[in-house]
């Protein structure tokens, strides 16, 4: 299928999803698929509806509050996978776009059918076939992956390929699963299986990469050279090892490059940042300041040359404008003498539902509160106020109370703290060797956990020695991962939330599969 445009699938919900302790709540999930149709992306990938029942509830309220891009599950290939996705994306199907697929797939190398699916080529023709054809039943919207395409071997790709066009699949996904390849044998592979599958030109050919060899993007990019016209991707890169293809990265090529793709996206490039800040603050991972597009550094000029040039004329070391993927998109919306409605508005207006009135007031109550600690108060800044209003009461064990630090040049740092343990106040204190240290320790003083703190990272949410400093960490306890989070003036207040944050996670049981194993 020939077209000039490229097909932008998102997978944040799903495969950026499967990093470490990146997995989000129903309420996170509904934030970013609405900043993902406002950024403009065709198929937003909400998740994998036979993981657990949270998983599929999300998808199937995603798939009734998005009408500009078509809702996707993805589905091994069995019945009750299929039928589950099928089942997941139904209020989709509602709408006048009819704007729902399910993904299914199954692996198509050696080693996997050999030792993971022990089943023969022939059994795995016949399930493709068969999931394809229990998806037509729910949508006519329907992708077919064959896992690890990167070390099958051709001439079995173009058999399965050719069966499952002829059983009706619309979109054929070549996924790179383990990030082994490298630009020109991918772009190679892309470009062979067009000119051999019968009715290539019937379905729209589509690239998944990952980015163990750092080749993710420039495979994808590769791929749409030699044809494909869907890109699999995520926001930042998220995704589990070393990530994903690069939405924004892709984009951008393409859009910066159009000389030579001579291609379209249908991506709204200003959003790009909004979503690459969302995307960090909710599930946790940070972006490296000199990340291409995205990063605080992407477009700064430290050399005196480069300086000297760009301000006598900017194309001199710039290709693109900071501008047009959203770098001023961080404008002042509220202050300390804003309303309740004027709160309530700009929320709406960034996508974000806080559900109830009790929760539109305890948010508000903390706007006010930030207000008085620092004068501008940014999107970025709401985004993460609001986040913890997303966090039912019933699944925070502990709440911080109070919290005292002492630290002073050649003297221990000693932290003082109370927290709520359920409905009991209980008191602790601690030295460290830093105040965080110290706070942490406190902490485990009272809760004694047995988690192993994996990462501690800051990052300012906007510019200013006012700003928030956010703090991410990563928690490890019994083989679960999680991620906890906390932002405030304060950065050690700010580390005492992201602990207790990450504390409270791995109280909460919940259920997660990861499709590829």
């Amino acid at each position: 299928m020939t077209t000039n445009e490229v097909i932008i699938f998102d997978t944040t919900l799903r495969d950026g999803e499967q990093s470490p302790g990146a997995a989000m709540t129903k309420e996170e999930k509904i934030r970013i698929a609405r900043q993902l149709e406002k950024l403009g992306v065709n198929v937003i990938e909400a998740g994998f509806a036979a993981a657990s029942p949270g998983d599929f509830d999300a998808i199937h309220t995603v798939a009734d509050l998005i009408h500009n891009s078509t809702v996707c599950s993805l589905a091994r290939a069995s019945e009750k996978d299929v039928r589950r996705a099928g089942e997941a994306i139904q209020p989709a199907m509602q709408h006048a776009e009819k704007n729902g697929r399910i993904h299914t797939f199954i692996a198509t190398s050696k080693i996997h059918m050999e030792n993971k699916l022990r089943m023969t080529e022939d059994q795995v023709v016949e399930r493709a076939v068969q999931a394809v054809k229990w998806a037509l039943e729910y949508t006519n919207d329907v992708e077919f992956s064959a896992e690890d395409a990167v070390r099958s071997e051709m001439d079995f790709l173009v058999r399965v390929f050719d069966a499952v066009i002829e059983a009706g699949a619309t979109t054929i996904n070549v996924p790179d699963t383990v990030g082994y390849s490298i630009p020109a044998p991918w772009g190679e592979r892309m470009a062979t299986l067009i000119a051999r599958v019968k009715g290539a030109d019937k379905v729209v050919w589509s690239t998944h990469c990952h980015n163990d060899l750092g080749m993710a993007v420039a495979n994808s990019l590769s791929a749409v050279a030699n044809g494909a016209r869907q890109v699999e991707c995520t926001i930042n890169g998220l995704g589990e090892r070393a990530g994903n293809a690069s939405l924004e990265e892709v984009v951008m090529a393409i859009r910066t490059r159009k000389d030579f793709f001579n291609l379209e996206t249908r991506i709204d490039a200003t959003q790009i940042v909004p979503a690459s800040k969302l995307v960090s603050t909710i599930t946790g991972y940070p972006v490296q300041p000199n990340k291409a597009i995205v990063g605080a550094n992407a477009f700064a000029h430290e050399s005196g040359i480069h300086q000297d040039g760009v301000l006598k004329h900017r194309e001199t070391y710039e290709i693109m404008r900071a501008e047009d993927v959203g770098w001023n998109t961080n404008k002042l919306t509220l202050g300390k003498l804003s309303g309740r409605n004027a709160f309530r508005t700009r929320l709406r207006e960034l996508g974000i539902d806080l559900g109830s009135e009790d929760a539109l007031n305890a948010a508000f109550a903390r706007f006010k509160a930030l207000a008085d600690k620092k004068s501008e108060i940014f999107d970025e800044d709401l985004h993460a106020l609001v986040s913890d209003e997303f966090i039912s009461e019933d699944n925070e064990q502990y709440k911080l109370v109070f919290l005292k630090v002492a630290s002073q040049t050649g003297e221990v740092p000693h932290a003082v703290i109370t927290l709520s343990d359920g409905d009991e106040e209980k008191r602790a204190e601690a030295e460290g060797g830093g105040p965080v240290d110290a706070t942490f320790k406190a902490i485990e003083n009272i809760v004694d956990s047995g988690a192993e703190l994996l990462l501690y990272s800051v990052n300012n949410i906007t510019s200013g020695t006012d700003a928030q400093g956010e703090v991410t960490v990563r928690l490890s306890k019994g083989g679960r991962i999680v991620n906890g989070q906390g932002a405030d003036t304060d950065i050690v207040i700010a580390s005492a939330k992201a602990y207790l944050n990450g504390l409270n996670k791995l109280e909460t049981k919940a259920e997660k599969l990861n499709p590829q194993v």
